[in-house]
């Protein structure tokens, strides 16, 4: 597993909704796959937004994914030629994602995570806040104010998402979403 010369390591790239964190994820994989670096991308299986087998952005950029519905499941996607190992919407892995990533990048893997760093009432969305702490690189990104166009560190719920058949949502399923129930908001327009 990677490149053999102990060049393991994490980058994190958070921020708020609509702040472009999975475009910047495609990014970084389109440039290991032109570099001919076998990447994998990992999506969670609580978001259905952009389909099976793809991970897509809110701009319409997208890439081919693999689904699990653990962190503890990601480590049995690695073929030995992978170099990248690229996690989308971290936030609904939990805290085992952590460890995971961390020993992947500890093998010699470049492990690229993007992820949501607040929750929609503006508090710290683990496990992005440890993931910052441990990673090499972190890249946060800012979205635009949709009240003043400012940039906008936080989103805010507008409409809540209505759980399936009456079953109740998990706090992490609450944050599934997009333009329809969330806006970015700047510091002074979040409350």
């Amino acid at each position: 597993m990677g490149d053999g010369l102990g060049a393991g390591r994490l980058e994190v790239i958070a921020g708020p909704m609509f702040a472009g964190k999975t475009e910047e994820l495609v990014r970084r994989v389109r440039r290991a796959q032109i570099a001919g670096r076998a990447a994998i991308v990992v999506a969670h299986e609580l978001d259905t937004r952009s389909g099976p087998g793809r991970v897509a952005s809110h701009s319409g950029m997208e890439i081919e994914s693999r689904t699990v519905g653990s962190a503890a499941q990601i480590p049995a996607l690695v073929e030995p030629d992978t170099v990248l190992v690229a996690v989308d919407e971290a936030q609904f892995f939990g805290d085992e994602l952590v460890d995971v990533v961390v020993e992947l990048a500890d093998q010699g893997i470049v492990v690229v995570v993007a992820g949501l760093a607040v929750t929609f009432d503006g508090r710290p969305f683990e496990p992005l806040p440890a993931l910052m702490a441990v990673a090499e690189q972190v890249t946060k990104l800012t979205a635009v104010c949709s009240v003043c166009g400012r940039d906008a560190a936080f989103h805010v719920r507008v409409h809540a998402p209505a759980p399936a058949d009456g079953d109740s949502l998990t706090p992490v399923a609450a944050h599934v979403g997009g333009v329809e129930s969330y806006e970015a908001r700047c510091r002074l327009h979040r409350a």
